[in-house]
């Protein structure tokens, strides 16, 4: 019994062990405990020096403002994650990294963290590869877990806007290393606005190997704006079952390059990543430039309940590389889903690409892709634009799509549309509605020409709030026929 009394005690006082520690630019100093508000400390050098234990709370006060760099040690546990955060009122905590090193808050090779609520940045006196606001990175580590960026500002990083470089961005993640195989656990990055950071917003890099197939699971990436960021929004790579939803993604510069490719969401090497209630729009890229892509060595992408609009590349991109397709653990992009959204002029590019010319179709469909569905989607090509092609399927690489079926989708035009094929086998065309003036026709045996009856057809903007204007009416004929083997296309909004 004593001894069961004593280990008892021990983990009693372990439990009470946690600090929360207090930083304040202003009026602090590094000789103080940094215990209370009173004796807070003053830098964010302190702050690096200290080893943090499960539990324990780093709180910035609220208007203050440091230069350098953010590099916290120690990891929580699953009961107790370290908080990082602030206190008081007014502004967020700015850190500012000046461009000094290429992050400006860095988590490496730690776990069990949660940041909240600071404004980041970092400008250097010229573009740099691979600069970033914030870099999280595991290697050599295992499963990492418990990763939480939440309600950041992070805004003027001037990364490259060369790819090939290294690029840059917002926030990027990275697993890494040969000797133990590294994921992240549970990753979430939500409630945030990142705006004017070059070339990138979020996006990742890690484990794509399908011979050493270790993907990050639990990837959430939630609630947030990204907007004046040229190159590519959201991307996940190497993960199983991510989820990107509710972002609001807008008004990206046209400053790249003809040799730069971006979009706005997409995986690349990812298995069942779900991209749900998204909005994106005004992608300028000189090449691609959709709003939504399932990309290279990706099974089971469902791209659902997205408004896409006014994008210069179009709505959506499908594609894989067949030049590396069954070669380097390049198994395809395969059992795509694309379901329930809305595109609303899209495919506005107003000049020709150095590639393929006057080149922006709705849905461009390319390489060794098979087994996409896409159903129940609202198409509403624009007046005018370069390249009216609704869909272009396309041969990346010498190899064609196999089995794609367009099913119960509404293609309505106020220009002349056109389909575009080629070697692609198994496309098929069931139950779809077109309006409008279309050349070269799929072969659809269930076709319907009726004009759509929505609420308002000519209703165009931001928002969600938008898509209510096409609802299908209460005596639209389409919400009478039960037509193909997918639900029907838009329920009634009365």
């Amino acid at each position: 019994m004593k001894n069961i009394t004593l280990i008892l005690c021990v983990l009693l006082l372990f439990s009470n062990c946690t600090k929360v520690y207090y930083v304040d630019a202003a009026s602090g100093n590094d000789s103080n405990s940094g215990k209370s508000p009173s004796k807070a400390w003053a830098s964010l050098q302190k702050v690096n020096q200290i080893i943090f234990k499960p539990g324990d709370k780093i709180l910035f006060k609220s208007g203050t403002t440091y230069f350098g760099q953010l590099e916290p040690k120690g990891s929580g546990i699953k009961e107790k994650p370290i908080l990082m955060d602030r206190y008081g009122s007014g502004r967020k905590p700015a850190i500012h990294g000046k461009g000094e090193k290429l992050h400006t808050v860095l988590l490496n090779n730690v776990e069990y963290w949660e940041i909240r609520n600071l404004e980041i940045t970092n400008t250097g006196n010229e573009r740099a590869a691979n600069r970033r606001g914030v870099i999280i990175r595991a290697e050599n580590f295992g499963d990492c877990h418990h990763i939480i960026l939440d309600s950041l500002e992070i805004h003027h990083v001037n990364g490259s806007l060369v790819k090939k470089d290294g690029g840059g961005g917002a926030i990027l993640w990275q697993n890494l290393g040969q000797k133990i195989p590294t994921r992240f656990v549970d990753l979430i990055i939500q409630n945030s606005y990142l705006h004017h950071t070059g070339r990138n917003g979020i996006n990742s890099r890690g484990n794509t190997s399908r011979d050493k197939w270790f993907p990050s699971t639990g990837v959430i990436i939630r609630n947030n704006v990204l907007e004046n960021i040229p190159g590519d929004g959201i991307v996940p790579i190497g993960c199983e079952g991510a989820i990107i939803e509710n972002n609001v993604l807008r008004d990206f510069p046209d400053i790249l390059s003809h040799e730069e490719a971006a979009a706005g969401i997409w995986p690349w090497s990812s298995d069942n990543t779900l991209i749900q209630y998204n909005e994106v729009s005004g992608h300028k890229a000189k090449w691609d430039g959709q709003g939504f892509d399932s990309d290279y060595n990706c099974t089971g992408t469902i791209i659902q309940y997205n408004y896409s609009h006014d994008n210069y590349g179009g709505f959506l991109l499908i594609c894989n590389n067949g030049f590396t397709f069954k070669s380097t653990g390049n198994i395809g992009t395969k059992n795509t889903i694309i379901r329930h959204n809305i595109s609303i002029n899209d495919g506005i590019r107003p000049y020709p690409t150095q590639r393929k010319g006057d080149f922006s179709p709705i849905f461009h469909i390319t390489g060794p892709t098979e087994n996409i569905t896409i159903h129940n989607n609202v198409i509403i090509l624009p007046e005018k634009t370069l390249d009216n092609t609704i869909v272009n399927m396309d041969n990346w690489g010498n190899l064609w799509p196999v089995n794609t079926l367009f099913e119960n989708n509404i293609f309505y035009t106020d220009t002349t549309g056109r389909f575009l094929f080629g070697e692609d086998t198994g496309t098929q065309f069931n139950s779809n509605n077109y309006y409008g003036t279309i050349v070269d026709l799929p072969k659809d045996l269930n076709a319907i020409f009726n004009k759509p009856n929505f609420i308002n057809e000519n209703a165009r903007g931001n928002g969600f709030e938008t898509l209510k204007n096409f609802m299908l009416q209460k005596n639209d004929s389409l919400l009478k026929r039960n037509i193909g083997t997918s639900n029907k296309i838009l329920v009634n909004i009365n």
